[in-house]
């Protein structure tokens, strides 16, 4: 505080003399203002100008006044004056402009100009002002109006101030000296073009030995090596930078700022294992893929740069055991690889190796990486019994007699302890109990005959359970193939009825038949085909055999008589030519036909017609049509008959032929028509038969006319029917 008063007093000083320096310039100046109007108004008259001006007389252009002015009376500024002011009281002197009258004052007499209270000129630098020089009496200006400026002098009463308040910066770790951190800025509000109260200087005042910061500039840089720069003893440094006006030099003012430094991570730690040894136990049923146990190295860095791998690298479990790295936790989870045994081994030792997944070769070796030793022991575990194969196939012949011997399977309990096995079969892949297991032994037997073209494969289950425990079994599938044994002889195909013409000529081809045998012989089917004894007497056809499992029919000799004999029984044998050999006779059925000249078949008799024709599905599909047509127009025609029955003449319910009534009048004569229907009084052979009587119901033998009229026309349409769709 004690240097701020004598600063100020410094600048008092120096505003004090430049005052009196002012008064002496103005005071000059008016003295030499009417020299200066008359040699002008010589100038004008040697230049004969016409017109004449007033000149005005001040001889000012802009006042100086010192901001913050903490005196208790106005502050003088400066006197104005008129050369048209004789001294005589005549001239007033009127201020107008920025603070006219309020901020600033004139003294109309003398022109003396004061300041009504302190200024600042960080709020204001400058004002623009206006005056004039009137006549009293008057009112009229004695000159044009003047402007002028009043000045703020600059002191230094503003300290600087930084953009922010806290700053954030980050470097990397392990970085060299002088690496740029970060840039922090200061703002004086003073005025820079005078002296240094807005020059700054910047300051490091908190933060060494670490870093360092520009005086001019302002941008922090590190201060120490890449040893002393390390992220993992120390992160996180909080920096304080000053800035201070004139130049830094003493008497300056001071603000300041913080700087929070984070130093970022690089990957200069390699991983380590927190112990040399692990040990972990698991059963010796433990499925392939299961975690063993989990193992776990520590790294210093962080994130990406403390990402690490583990490997199997040594031992005597590489093919048995695997490792892999958990991206959460970064540990090694151990799993098992192929399946354990305790019986055939029971230990195992693993050497695993870590290391950094992305290594940085500026502050670490490629080869940096650390060892650690992993046991694992293998638990006893009473286990099923285990078959020698994960399946079976068996072969068996379809004539194999009930009791034979097909195959066998066999178990083994893999425990120390070798526990007898038991063999059965699971029934719910034998329903019908075609096969059998000796208990004892596990072979299996047929219990009831095979036949191949029945079913081909046979898919069982077989169970071994140990006889101290039944609650350990296992399960195998068995594959029974059925082998085929000829068995079966060749049939002829289910067509067997063929026609020739009665014009045919010898050794023409009536047809070729084909045979079909369920045996699946190994080279395939090799049919041959020959005439029957019976037939081969008196032949009037021939096979020949194509040798393609195929023959034809052919006739021996020309022309067959229709009307001598319309049938030939025509029976050929068909053998499969293996072992056994199997044989059938089929007997061909060949009608006689009459022919056009082209070989199609006109006519035959109507047992050959009927059965060569036939009636085919959609035949017999429009023969029902037709019968369910009629009976609905039958039921349709009776139907109607029973609701359309008109009401008879008389109404009454007695019958009129049977009441004789009498009149005692006479009758009308001839012309008295209406009493009585005078088409009962004719005679009846008169009558016409076909007409019907609309009085009573119709008889029992007319209806039933009727319906059989109607039935034989619906039977003919029927015949038609079926008739035009044998045709089709």
């Amino acid at each position: 505080r004690g240097e701020r008063i004598a600063e100020k007093m410094r600048t008092w000083i120096v505003l004090l003399l430049w005052a009196c320096a002012q008064q002496s310039v103005n005071a000059v100046a008016l003295s030499r203002g009417p020299v200066r109007r008359k040699t002008k108004e010589i100038e004008g008259r040697q230049d004969k100008e016409l017109l004449r001006r007033s000149k005005r007389g001040w001889m000012w252009k802009q006042f100086f006044v010192q901001e913050e002015y903490t005196g208790t009376e106005n502050l003088y500024i400066g006197k104005l004056h008129s050369d048209m002011d004789k001294g005589d009281g005549t001239v007033m002197y009127v201020l107008t402009g920025e603070g006219a009258g309020t901020i600033f004052v004139i003294d109309a007499n003398s022109g003396d100009l004061h300041a009504t209270r302190s200024l600042d000129r960080e709020e204001k630098p400058f004002y623009a002002l206006r005056v004039q020089a009137v006549n009293k009496k008057t009112g009229l200006p004695l000159d044009p109006e003047t402007e002028f400026i009043v000045k703020l002098h600059d002191i230094n009463d503003n300290e600087p101030k930084f953009d922010k308040e806290v700053y954030t910066a980050s470097v990397p770790e392990r970085s060299h000296i002088g690496t740029y951190v970060t840039q922090v800025t200061a703002q004086d509000a003073d005025d820079e073009m005078f002296g240094y109260n807005a020059k700054l200087a910047y300051s490091i005042s908190q933060g060494h030995p670490y870093f360092s910061v520009e005086p001019n500039t302002g941008i922090i840089r590190t201060a120490l090596g890449p040893s002393d720069m390390d992220r993992e003893q120390r992160e996180h440094y909080q920096v304080v930078i000053e800035a201070k006006d004139m130049a830094g030099q003493k008497g300056g003012l001071t603000g300041s700022t913080t700087v929070n430094i984070s130093l970022t991570d690089v990957n200069d730690n390699p991983p380590r294992f927190t112990q040399s040894i692990y040990q972990f136990s698991v059963p010796e049923l433990t499925k392939v893929g299961t975690s063993v146990g989990r193992i776990r190295a520590v790294d210093a860095d962080v994130g990406r740069n403390a990402e690490m791998d583990y490997t199997v690298v040594g031992g005597d479990g590489l093919d048995v055991f695997d490792i892999s790295t958990d991206k959460n936790t970064q540990e090694g989870i151990l799993s098992l690889k192929k399946p354990l045994d305790y019986e055939k081994k029971k230990s195992y030792t693993l050497q695993i190796q870590v290391q950094n997944t992305h290594p940085d070769p500026r502050f670490l070796s490629l080869d940096a990486k650390d060892m650690t030793t992993v046991r694992v022991s293998v638990e006893d575990v009473d286990e099923p019994p285990q078959f020698e194969k994960i399946s079976y196939i068996l072969e068996v012949k379809e004539d194999a007699a009930v009791g034979t011997v097909i195959g066998s399977v066999s178990a083994v309990d893999p425990d120390i302890l070798h526990s007898p096995v038991k063999y059965s079969i699971d029934r719910h892949t034998d329903v019908d109990r075609i096969f059998g297991v000796y208990a004892g032994n596990g072979s299996i037997f047929l219990q009831r005959p095979l036949d191949r073209e029945e079913l081909t494969w046979h898919n069982i289950s077989m169970f071994a359970t140990e006889f101290n425990n039944p609650q350990q079994t296992s399960r195998v599938p068995v594959y029974i193939r059925v082998l085929d044994v000829n068995d079966n002889p060749p049939m002829l195909t289910s067509f067997h009825e063929f026609f020739v013409c009665e014009n045919a000529k010898a050794g023409q081809k009536i047809q070729t038949i084909s045979a079909v045998d369920p045996d699946d012989p190994v080279g395939g089917h090799h049919f041959l085909f020959f005439l029957a004894p019976e037939s081969s007497v008196r032949a009037n056809f021939s096979v020949r055999d194509n040798g393609d499992n195929t023959a034809g029919i052919f006739t021996r000799r020309t022309g067959y008589g229709r009307m001598h004999k319309s049938t030939h029984l025509v029976s050929v044998v068909i053998s499969d030519g293996q072992f056994p050999m199997q044989s059938s006779t089929g007997t061909l059925t060949i009608r006689v036909c009459t022919c056009n000249r082209d070989g199609n078949m006109e006519m035959c008799n109507a047992e050959a017609l009927t059965s060569s024709a036939g009636l085919s599905t959609g035949a017999l599909v429009a023969i029902l049509l037709c019968i369910l047509i009629l009976l609905l127009i039958v039921v349709l025609f009776a139907a109607l008959k029973r609701q359309k029955k008109k009401e008879p003449l008389i109404i009454s319910k007695e019958d009129v032929r049977d009441n004789v009534v009498s009149y005692n009048d006479e009758g009308g004569g001839e012309e008295d028509t209406q009493a009585f229907d005078m088409g009962a009084l004719r005679h009846p052979e008169v009558m016409e038969e076909s007409k019907l009587r609309r009085d009573i119901l119709p008889s029992d033998a007319l209806l039933s006319f009727s319906l059989s009229y109607n039935q034989a026309a619906g039977f003919s349409v029927l015949i038609g029917c079926a008739f035009s769709q044998m045709r089709k």
